[in-house]
């Protein structure tokens, strides 16, 4: 397996994840979905760093670099996928938010499976990368998959007409 190629297309989907995430904070109506997606833009660029570092570090033969603390995930999305509570009122336009919300889901669920499938070929501090890239993507699938259902149950528990 060539850790190279697996970090560069790693690099290509974090810096399309990253503008999914800024372009469409902009579009939800949700405010706790909008300010997560605003965090995530952010913690999409620490992943955007921490793999160009590790390229970098190949490039120069050294081997791969342990995560720093400044670049383990905020407690904002452990916190969040433990205990979110959709407090703001659903209204007619979220229904447009749950599209958005079940495409970051998927994105995050994704990012997670190729890290996993990745690790599972790789040795040595590669895999123990890789294997921490997918602990953080795994944080924001669980918060997305929780606020798409939770909002969508309220959706779905509002009498016709909203």
């Amino acid at each position: 397996m060539d850790i190279r190629k697996i970090y560069e297309y790693a690099l290509q989907r974090e810096i399309e994840g990253k503008r999914f995430f800024e372009e469409n904070a902009e579009r939800l109506h949700h405010a706790a979905a909008k300010g997560a997606f605003k965090v995530l833009a952010q913690e999409e660029q620490k992943h955007i760093f921490f793999i160009e570092k590790q390229l970098a570090s190949l490039n120069e033969g050294q081997s791969v670099v342990v995560m720093e603390e400044s670049l383990r995930p905020s407690s904002f999305f452990a916190q969040r996928a433990e205990s979110e509570q959709v407090e703001q009122s659903v209204a007619q336009a979220m229904v447009a938010d749950l599209p958005v919300l079940r495409m970051a889901y998927l994105i995050e669920r994704d990012f997670a499976e190729f890290y996993e499938m990745a690790a599972s070929k790789a040795e040595g501090s590669a895999q123990q990368v890789l294997r921490s890239l997918a602990e953080w993507e795994r944080t924001h699938e669980a918060l997305f998959k929780n606020m798409h259902d939770t909002i969508f149950e309220q959706y779905a528990q509002m009498p016709w007409g909203g």
